[in-house]
């Protein structure tokens, strides 16, 4: 079941939910809207001839820009941003994330696959952002980019996804990728 926003605005409220910042204008309908934070990952496309995923390589690089500065992503580009918000699910609650409607109207996707959220997930949401249009696209920092949607589960997860072997628990800004964890000791 999705939870409509009384039932958000009473979990956030008897801590069960937490979400840092929150600004009650972004309590939608049935979800959370979140912010573009000012952290970028940009891939260095020509320091590898191919992305083995069993090892791990280090082909990018973190770019900061100013509060409210804008940062340009090109057409077909691929690049890794985060939220703002700070998220934290109790047990018994999983989330999607989805860009935004008018954002994609322009041509960029916000979550190319990895829009699940894990119940017992805790952190800043990577985003993986894609510019599907003919034409460079100008997003800024702070702005509203997305959106978080939260679905109750039957019963509470006996292995919450903080407890689990897992490579992004508590990630702070844009993570890249730790596929390469999974083929450790095998």
């Amino acid at each position: 079941m999705v939870l409509s926003d009384e039932t958000i605005k009473d979990k956030i409220k008897r801590k069960e939910l937490r979400i840092e910042p929150l600004n009650q204008t972004n309590i939608q309908p049935c979800s959370v809207d979140l912010h573009l934070d000012r952290f970028f990952i940009i891939f260095d496309n020509y320091s590898y001839s191919m992305i083995d995923v069993k090892h791990k390589i280090d082909n990018t690089k973190l770019v900061e820009i100013g509060e409210g500065e804008g940062f340009i992503i090109h057409p077909n580009e691929f690049i890794l941003a985060s939220t703002v918000e700070y998220v934290s699910l109790p047990a018994d609650i999983c989330a999607q994330v989805n860009g935004r409607s008018s954002i994609g109207r322009l041509g960029l996707i916000i979550h190319a696959t990895a829009g699940f959220i894990d119940p017992g997930f805790e952190g800043n949401i990577t985003l993986e952002m894609v510019n599907v249009s003919q034409i460079p696209i100008k997003v800024y920092s702070n702005m509203r980019i997305a959106q978080i949607v939260f679905e109750e589960l039957s019963s509470e997860a006996e292995q919450k996804y903080n407890m689990q072997r897992n490579k992004y628990s508590n990630q702070r800004g844009p993570t890249p990728s730790m596929i390469w964890k999974d083929f450790e000791g095998k």
